[in-house]
């Protein structure tokens, strides 16, 4: 592979930064960073995006997207990330994918184009009270009755559910034989009756749901691929959903570069002190590695690959980098980096004691580094599962 763009890739990514630099006003990243999700400016900015094609770019013209190569995708993924910006759709990037694979024209019809316009978004519906990491255990319930299915039970940290309009919902169809062979999966209206949204919150001060079904009718249409197929849909949704952007980490490590380089201490700048300097640029190597597993994982697709442990090597490498990146911006600041937003003393307003603090949740979504280590090992290395 190529680790350079192309004239026509670097093009694009200049076009990209200029269409951001007008319409990714400071306003955006602000509402996303309250922790609640898209809220008004952040629905704008992804109806501009869609208007150019560009939350799908890599789709056909008949659905909204460019035709383009996938690699168009990953360009805009790192630059909207880069400055904070909404990315990672559930819809857009997760979703939309899965039925462009397993989906019948008729949804394909019905909700790509929506989709691609930035005109909605989809929560995952996978996680319940007893069905994490074990996704096969989930239990609730789809019974089929006429023309619908008839479900019940409960979903627990369904994040986007508060201001998505769709639940991608996985849901036990079989009860018989094995747990994952008796699971289907769903495209289900959140504003269906009998459908209570409760809300979580996590200790990075961000919003997550729990979920109640109450006999929600879902008709038979929305079934996405074959019954009682729906783990392997989702297994597949979730390599896609693993495809991590690094962009949002290069942001957090030129921040704490400023920092270190504009920052004085014991008389000199925190940039001349040897274990500061020793602890950045480790920070800066394992950056380029992050972006390295990205740009397989982008060239994967470029080729029309869907990668699966390639996929798990990324989400576990950029969300433990991330950790780190926080844990070593605090050790450098000291013991005022802990402070919260509000006290005088506080580093940076803050944001470091927060991004700690969120640091913790991108571990465990999409799987968590166990998880992942299994794949890698089992897929990426052909160990024996132990």
């Amino acid at each position: 592979m190529d680790f350079a763009l192309s004239t026509e890739e670097e093009a694009f990514r200049r076009e990209v930064c200029e269409f951001l630099d007008r319409e990714l006003t400071p306003d955006v990243p602000k509402e996303l960073e309250q922790g609640l999700g898209l809220g008004p400016r952040s629905w704008e900015f992804l109806r501009k995006m869609g208007a150019r094609g560009w939350l799908t770019p890599q789709w056909p013209e008949e659905y909204g997207g460019l035709s383009a190569p996938y690699f168009y995708r990953y360009i805009i993924g790192e630059e909207v990330s880069y400055r904070g910006g909404p990315h990672g759709m559930v819809a857009a990037h997760m979703a939309g994918p899965t039925i462009l694979m397993f989906g019948s024209d008729e949804q394909k019809r019905e909700w790509l184009p929506r989709i691609a316009r930035g005109e909605v978004e989809f929560a995952l519906g996978y996680t319940e009270p007893e069905a994490g990491s074990d996704l096969a255990n989930l239990q609730i319930r789809a019974v089929e009755d006429g023309d619908d299915y008839v479900m019940n039970g409960q979903k627990l940290f369904n994040t986007a559910c508060h201001y998505a309009q769709y639940h991608w919902l996985g849901a036990r169809t079989d009860t018989e034989g094995p747990k994952h062979k008796g699971v289907s999966l769903f495209i289900v209206p959140l504003d269906s009756p009998g459908i209570t949204i409760r809300p979580l919150w996590e200790m990075g001060g961000a919003r997550t749901n729990e979920v109640f079904y109450d006999n929600v009718r879902v008709p038979k249409k929305n079934l996405v691929g074959q019954k009682n197929r729906g783990f392997y849909h989702i297994m597949t949704a979730l390599d896609f959903e693993r495809i991590y952007q690094v962009g949002e980490i290069r942001r957090m490590f030129e921040r704490l570069l400023r920092y270190v380089k504009e920052t004085r201490h014991n008389g000199g700048r925190l940039a001349e002190d040897p274990l500061v300097r020793q602890r950045v640029a480790q920070l800066a190597v394992e950056l380029e590695v992050a972006q390295v597993l990205a740009l397989r994982v982008a060239w994967m697709l470029n080729r029309g690959e869907v990668p699966n442990y390639e996929a798990a090597m990324i989400k576990m490498y950029g969300s433990e980098l991330n950790q780190r990146l926080a844990i070593r911006a605090m050790e450098i600041m000291g013991l005022y980096s802990q402070l919260i937003e509000g006290s005088k003393w506080a580093e940076l307003e803050g944001w470091w004691e927060q991004r700690y603090r969120a640091s913790i949740r991108p571990l465990i979504v999409r799987g968590t580094s166990n998880v992942q280590r299994n794949i890698v090992a089992m897929r990426g290395l052909g160990l024996p599962r132990g």
